[in-house]
């Protein structure tokens, strides 16, 4: 006869259930409430005016939060349920209940403070001996807005529906001044039919307001660009030299008929994806340390292209140097790769590894085991950077890319279920992309304690 053992739901406790019972030795909730109760909390807890009902502690909330985003869980409501249905976000909660609104609105309260226990938790990983900062490797991967690319308009169809709307309009209060109105559709409410129009109108003509506004914003850059190069141009004739290349072109301050704007997310922006096509999305930018692949430095930008995200990326970490040391190296791929990026990492004594092209996938095998000529005396510092990835050291350094900063990516959409944004706004956005990148860190941090 078999032998099973004894499944009684009622039996009660001997002694006092205690909540450090429920989790065993080692459980990523228990490193979680560590490492956030040696984070310095005083100016989340300052904001607190200490009036009402008792508030749940910044540190039990925090801790949910990044708990839930280290394993997929990030929908307030669903924090919220999860506390009482997961043990481990019971242990976290010490057997209280959040509610989702109070999860949400701290969440969107106190994004700003995020980027400095961001860096709080990156200086308690050094205080580990987990984290020696030396070469950083930086990319980017789209993450979709929370907002559909099919609620994007672009000027040039505003224009075409405004027209329509318009006419509509005159029809409808031509139809609205007419005695007799026996051949109108039975059950259309005129009045309603025009305010909704109008209503409409009234938004498109917000939207191409602010089309208007970013458009008068690239003018600007774009000017100050056509100045500096044709101040060149000047330059080089004057000096009987023959000017290279094309003369560029004068921007126009006008928008153009493709420029879009979101009405769900007016600050997120279509751009290309890997695997082809297009959709509504931030660039969220990543600086991983070669050695442990924790997040150094994190970025959101509204650009598609990565070649103008050295310059933000290297005035984080530098801001950072006092905290965490300074960067010896950064690694990127070619879509960072240009003149001014480069001088500006020697200019603070980083040595740029910044791919200039792509690489063959079947390079001719000699070239792995020899070295380029010799540098010459007068090289540029671009001259320098590509001689440098040529030889077997510099392609040793750059190949650190892929095994490090690509799998974070891999990692934080495939394992931890990060894909879209939450939030809507370029500033919130930036502190939830902080928040994902903490998540990862202290995830990150439980291993290689072990």
């Amino acid at each position: 006869m078999a032998h099973f053992l004894d499944t009684n739901r009622k039996t009660d406790y001997l002694l006092p259930p205690s909540m450090d019972d429920w989790l065993p030795e080692g459980h990523l909730a228990r490193f979680i409430v560590e490492v956030i109760d040696q984070l310095d909390l005083s100016l989340l807890v300052q904001q607190y005016a200490g009036r009402g009902h008792k508030a749940y502690h910044p540190a039990t909330l925090l801790a949910i939060l990044v708990y839930g985003y280290a394993n997929g869980v990030f929908p307030s409501r669903k924090l919220e349920q999860a506390t009482y249905d997961s043990v481990a976000f019971r242990y976290l909660a010490a057997g209280s209940h959040p509610d989702h609104d109070t999860l949400a609105t701290f969440r969107r309260r106190f994004l700003g403070e995020l980027q400095g226990l961001f860096v709080q938790v990156l200086e308690l990983a050094q205080e580990m001996k987990l984290l020696k900062i030396g070469r950083v490797c930086l990319d980017g991967t789209k993450i979709h807005a929370n907002a559909s690319k099919h609620q994007a308009l672009s000027h040039g169809h505003i224009e075409q529906m405004e027209r329509h709307l318009q006419a509509e309009v005159q029809e409808l209060f031509a139809l609205a001044e007419q005695a007799d109105q026996s051949g109108f559709p039975e059950g259309v409410n005129l009045p309603e039919e025009i305010q909704r129009r109008e209503d409409r109108l009234a938004v498109m003509a917000a939207a191409k307001a602010k089309i208007a506004e970013r458009a008068q914003a690239r003018y600007a850059k774009e000017k100050a660009q056509y100045d500096t190069q044709m101040a060149r141009r000047a330059e080089r004739e004057a000096l009987g030299q023959k000017p290279r290349g094309k003369a560029p072109q004068a921007s126009d301050p006008a928008p153009k008929a493709q420029d879009q704007i979101n009405l769900t997310d007016e600050e997120s922006r279509i751009m290309p994806v890997s695997g082809g096509g297009f959709e509504q999305t931030y660039n969220a930018q990543a600086a991983v340390d070669d050695q442990t692949m924790l997040v150094v430095a994190t970025g959101v930008s509204q650009a598609p292209n990565d070649k103008e995200q050295v310059i933000p990326m290297l005035k984080t970490l530098q801001a950072q140097t006092a905290q965490l040391g300074p960067i010896e190296a950064l690694v990127a791929d070619t879509g960072y790769c240009s003149e001014k990026n480069v001088e500006a990492c020697e200019a603070l004594g980083i040595t740029p590894f910044i791919a200039v092209a792509r690489e063959e996938h079947h390079p001719d095998w000699r070239q792995r085991h020899t070295e380029p000529e010799d540098l010459p005396e007068n090289a540029t510092r671009m001259q320098a950077m590509i001689h440098r990835l040529k030889t077997q050291a510099g392609r040793s350094v750059y190949r650190l890319r892929k095994q490090t900063v690509e799998p974070v990516f891999g990692i934080i959409k495939s394992v931890m279920g990060f894909r879209q944004f939450s939030l809507r706004g370029l500033r919130q956005v930036q502190g939830e992309w902080s928040l994902v990148c903490l998540a990862w860190n202290i995830k990150r941090m439980a291993v290689l304690r072990l």
